[in-house]
């Protein structure tokens, strides 16, 4: 399957838009589940960073099991579904409208849990340090050139700086699962 090149831009101060226009839809999907309003994360919730173009966001739920009765309205959506992702233990995590063409990807995850919390930690983290943040992105650069056409591998290579991040942040992370490069 062709998936979308690995490419690193400079901030965009529509990427809150982008996040704002999906999430009432995505909310109004999981209310049912939902146990908190749906974040924005990853690299494009923090002003200032350079990242890829494409907008996370954490729907935090009561229970994996029971959300997972929502896939076939949010693949009516237009959200497209990972089975076989490797974090599902944990994750349900979709992304829109086609790797290739990517615009959203969709974490679901049961509030509370320690996957969840990183994310949030990490962003915060990056928000209130602007040597942290350009730290970051200098590591993003680097691996998207190292890395442009196997997004795993660009995302498996940043784990230690994620690590340091949220140890520095007072955190022990999770373990991390890689995804298959």
């Amino acid at each position: 399957m062709a998936d979308q090149r690995v490419e690193i831009v400079d901030y965009d101060s529509g990427w809150p838009g982008r996040f704002a226009e999906q999430q009432p839809l995505v909310a109004d999907l999981l209310s049912p589940w939902l146990t908190s309003p749906v974040e924005h994360v990853g690299s494009t919730a923090v002003p200032g960073l350079r990242a890829k173009p494409v907008i996370d966001m954490l729907a935090l739920v009561g229970s994996l099991a029971q959300a997972q009765t929502a896939v076939p309205a949010l693949a009516d959506a237009g959200w497209l579904f990972w089975p076989d992702d490797p974090c599902r233990l944990y994750r349900l995590w979709f992304l829109r409208p086609r790797p290739e063409a990517r615009t959203h990807h969709l974490h679901v995850i049961e509030n509370g849990h320690p996957h969840a919390m990183a994310l949030l930690k990490f962003r915060d983290a990056l928000r209130a340090d602007a040597r942290l943040r350009d730290e970051y992105a200098d590591l993003k650069g680097q691996l998207a050139l190292q890395h442009p056409d196997n997004r795993n591998a660009y995302s498996n290579a940043k784990g230690s700086f994620v690590v340091q991040t949220l140890r520095r942040a007072g955190i022990e992370p999770p373990p991390r699962d890689l995804l298959p490069e």
